[in-house]
């Protein structure tokens, strides 16, 4: 049954944060979240010295959760390239150059969601990789770094409201796609056997998320609504594997446009939706 509303239809329907409010002078312009899932929290240790570069923070375990394998997010919209420097220096790794011209490095990446020598449109919060050991990396972790339109690398970057000067390791948790009061997930709306993959912000009123079914080969897309949530308004979510049609679900919902789901084996897929006048549309992507 779909837990959603449709116009004039019936509804189917911890660690502290610590908070330095301390601008940071090169990022003015842009405000960074914690590149982690909503509610995740590790430690920003900008250690010193010996740490190159000097300024740039590894994110590491925080209490009992590992951070090994998990899921890393872009702190701020812009555009994401992807690179590969193999067994040596970043290893896997994401520059995102944002609206400002300064950028953002992610470094040492299990896996990335493109290949290497390819970009990305992301806003804040799309996936861009998982957390590894590639390249010169001792133990998991993710290297991430701050730096000026010149690339000068900011040795006090500001993350979730929270400076983190040289020398200091500091908990953070992570808001990276919080602030939605909407009662569901992508998984929970998909189903079972469903995996989040990607996703894209809507800028603040939702979310389009990518999930991936391996036992049976099925693509899921479900948009989320972060605004008027249990009013039926505008949303939509589509699913296109290349060379084929696209299918779309749009409407006024309550909670969410979808679930949109397509087999596509060793297909590329583009994959989108919307809330209101604001949309998503990715390239034809996540192949095989």
């Amino acid at each position: 049954m779909r837990r959603r509303t449709l116009a004039g239809g019936l509804a189917i329907a911890t660690a502290a944060l610590l908070t330095v409010l301390i601008p940071s002078p090169a990022h003015a312009a842009i405000s960074h979240k914690s590149p982690f899932d909503c509610g995740k929290t590790f430690y920003a240790n900008n250690w010193t010295p010996n740490h190159s570069p000097s300024g740039a923070i590894d994110w590491q375990s925080y209490g009992g959760d590992a951070i090994d394998g998990e899921t890393v997010r872009a702190t701020a919209a812009g555009t994401a390239y992807f690179k590969d420097a193999g067994s040596t220096s970043y290893g896997k790794w994401v520059e995102i150059v944002h609206s400002d011209g300064s950028r953002t490095r992610y470094a040492h990446l299990s896996s990335m969601v493109q290949s290497a020598g390819t970009t990305k449109s992301v806003g804040q919060g799309t996936k861009i990789g998982n957390v590894g050991s590639t390249g010169n990396s001792s133990a998991p972790h993710l290297h991430y770094e701050q730096r000026t339109s010149s690339g000068t690398v900011d040795t006090s970057p500001t993350v979730e409201g929270v400076t983190v000067s040289l020398g200091q390791k500091i908990a953070i948790k992570s808001s990276n796609g919080c602030g939605s009061s909407n009662p569901y997930t992508a998984e929970e709306v998909c189903g079972s056997g469903y995996d989040v993959i990607d996703s894209a912000a809507l800028g603040t009123v939702g979310k389009v998320f990518l999930a991936y079914n391996s036992g049976n080969g099925y693509n899921c897309v479900v948009t989320l609504k972060y605004v008027s949530v249990g009013t039926a308004s505008a949303v939509s979510a589509f699913l296109e594997p290349e060379g084929s049609t696209r299918t779309t679900d749009s409407g006024s919902f309550s909670y969410y446009a979808g679930p949109v789901k397509r087999s596509a084996p060793g297909v590329c897929v583009k994959w989108g939706g919307s809330v209101g006048s604001t949309s998503y549309t990715s390239g034809f992507e996540h192949c095989g």
